[in-house]
């Protein structure tokens, strides 16, 4: 399509492809069309971006916080201007609407604009000591960071990966995802187009295994970044343990959402409905559980299903549809098995549970309710157009629930009793808890989740933080 722009890897600010390279398609999933041809880097490749890596590291963290931020927020200017083309490429690419993509696209300018302030905003503090010592703490960039961004959010993956490292004054080399690269490509470049030099972040394609394996066996890599399932985090955990390195992981979920008799039923509907099938339910922190207390039940459940059949699905690119397709052909096959599984263990399918159309990864919007707790849906992430809605005897144990499983990203609630609300915030075990309310990010929040859901954080202060070392300097 001519609209979809040329693919390259980006090293030492050159666009590089062909010239032999072994290359993958990227796929429109709206229509199953080849949109373009992505390079993947050769060892070579690789090894000339460690190389960019550790000068740009240099380079850098020598650069005055000042002039950081003035690059970062120049970048985060080009984002909004580009906002048109960048937020096209990603829904051809990706799937989700257009409206979808252009938000995607600001809140990375956004992030960018708060990163940019957090460089003059990296405090250290000075101990009191007798007259002619010094006591202090320094926090310093940790180093050239190897960030891995997965394809649900090509433009915010990006922003979290790069914005904070190099808001602290660290290199990054990033793989974007393989069938999302354009819209990564086009978030670099800003920030390249805005003065950053061209050594300090390089974003390389390829194999993921066989690129991480390459990155991390390197000693110039000195922490490493990544969004995307629990196996694949442990996996590169366990590959950068070998030379500690330092790690943040943004794993999976299963949202739960707690509905409470005492809640305002319609306000908790309008809001968690459609929030439930944003980007096709393709969000690590959708809220995919709900946990309904007993006497609500019905009217939840009927409410909810009615909101969902009114959805509108279709092409991204296309006015006034609220549901794109799934992004890969792996979506519909998962979903489609998980919803059978669930059938035939009990579970009721209320709406949903079938595949739209004869051309490209569309599947309905799903809802299915009384599913029994040793159903794979109930365990695993669906990661699709899928919200499960059970009763519960109260709150014990839709608590209970909410904590069953090793996840622990996002979980939401909803009650009008301030007592209860601070209950479920001080017993659910989740990284990020919103309670009467489907927002769970700001720029200004960190972003992470504990137990099998990761560690570490971005967005806010803390991601920054996580790219920088504490130095204890003692003087006398």
């Amino acid at each position: 399509m001519s609209n979809y722009p040329s693919l390259h890897l980006l090293i030492g600010g050159k666009e590089i492809s062909g010239a032999g390279r072994k290359s993958g398609e990227v796929l429109n999933p709206a229509t199953g069309e080849v949109l373009g041809s992505v390079p993947h880097a050769t060892a070579e490749d690789l090894d000339d971006a460690l190389e960019h890596a550790a000068t740009g590291f240099a380079i850098w963290r020598a650069t005055p916080p000042e002039q950081r931020a003035a690059v970062i927020t120049k970048a985060a200017a080009l984002m909004r201007e580009r906002v048109g083309a960048i937020a096209e490429a990603l829904t051809l690419e990706q799937g989700k609407t257009l409206p979808e993509a252009k938000g995607e696209t600001i809140y990375g300018a956004m992030l960018l604009e708060f990163y940019a302030g957090e460089c003059k905003r990296l405090y250290g503090r000075t101990m009191v000591r007798p007259a002619g010592k010094r006591a202090e703490v320094r926090y310093e960039p940790v180093g050239p960071v190897a960030a891995f961004a997965a394809w649900n959010f090509p433009v915010i993956n990006i922003v979290r990966k790069v914005g904070g490292a190099v808001a602290a004054g660290c290199s990054v080399i990033v793989k974007p995802s393989e069938e999302t690269p354009a819209a990564a490509l086009a978030t670099v470049q800003c920030l390249l187009d805005a003065g950053m030099p061209a050594e300090v972040c390089q974003v390389v394609f390829g194999v993921p295994d066989d690129v991480s394996c390459h990155l991390l066996g390197s000693s110039i890599i000195r922490k490493v970044s990544f969004t995307g399932s629990t196996k694949v985090g442990k996996h590169l955990v366990k590959l950068a343990a070998d030379d500690l390195k330092r790690t943040t992981m943004e794993l999976g979920g299963h949202g739960p959402v707690l509905v409470f008799e005492d809640s305002d039923i319609e306000k908790a509907l309008d809001v968690m409905a459609p929030n439930a099938f944003r980007n096709a339910g393709q969000v690590c922190v959708s809220p995919t559980r709900f946990i309904v207390e007993e006497p609500i039940f019905e009217k939840f459940r009927d409410g909810f299903i009615e909101r969902v059949k009114g959805i509108k699905v279709g092409n991204g690119m296309e006015d006034g549809v609220q549901m794109g397709p799934m992004a890969n052909d792996r979506g519909p096959d998962q979903i489609e098995r998980m919803v059978t599984e669930a059938v035939e263990k009990g579970g009721k399918l209320e709406t949903g549970g079938e595949r739209i159309g004869n051309q490209g990864y569309f599947y309905a919007p799903t809802v299915l309710s009384e599913v029994p707790t040793d159903a794979e849906i109930m365990n695993e992430e669906p990661f699709g157009p899928v919200a499960i809605i059970n009763r519960y005897a109260g709150e014990a144990e839709m608590i209970e629930e909410a904590n069953r499983l090793p996840y622990g990203l996002a979980a939401y609630a909803w009650s009008s009793d301030p007592a209860r609300q601070e209950r479920l915030i001080a017993q659910i075990e989740a990284g990020m808890v919103a309670v009467n309310s489907g927002g769970v990010s700001a720029v200004d929040m960190p972003f992470g989740g504990v137990k099998w859901s990761g560690h570490g954080h971005e967005d806010g202060a803390e991601g920054v933080m996580a790219c920088m070392v504490t130095k204890s300097v003692h003087v006398g």
